[in-house]
């Protein structure tokens, strides 16, 4: 996956924005102003791209047993975020984007009620 695709794949996402709140590099999607994907753009241009998505606390461990490209999340709270390395070639398209979609509805499924609500 390179980073147009993993721009154009969270920016299809209904009611998301991208933002840059940290820093220049620091390229963060949010789903009503929460964020559910973020990553470097330094570290693309380095070969060496993760991308930190939010998981569920059970299905990050299995993950991270399963894979090498999967770690805890760098600089995020290590039980409900991984940086999923998308650069080393283990990890398929399809995989990471199911992962970017399982992110984007753990935040929305966080959200209040009215606000899930006005995302359908």
């Amino acid at each position: 996956m390179n980073i147009e695709d993993y721009r154009n794949y969270c920016l299809s996402k209904k009611a998301v924005t991208e933002h840059f709140p940290f820093d220049n590099d620091t390229l963060v999607f949010k789903i009503c102003n929460k964020m559910f994907a973020l990553a470097s753009l330094k570290q693309w241009e380095k070969g060496d791209a993760f991308i930190n998505l939010k998981c569920d606390p059970e299905y990050a461990q299995e993950l991270r047993a399963e894979y090498d490209s999967i770690k805890p999340g760098y600089h995020m709270h290590k039980q409900q975020w991984n940086s999923v390395y998308v650069q080393k070639g283990e990890l398929t398209q399809q995989l990471i984007k199911e992962l970017i979609d399982h992110s984007y509805e753990m935040v929305v499924k966080g959200l209040s009620k009215k606000l899930r609500e006005s995302l359908n």
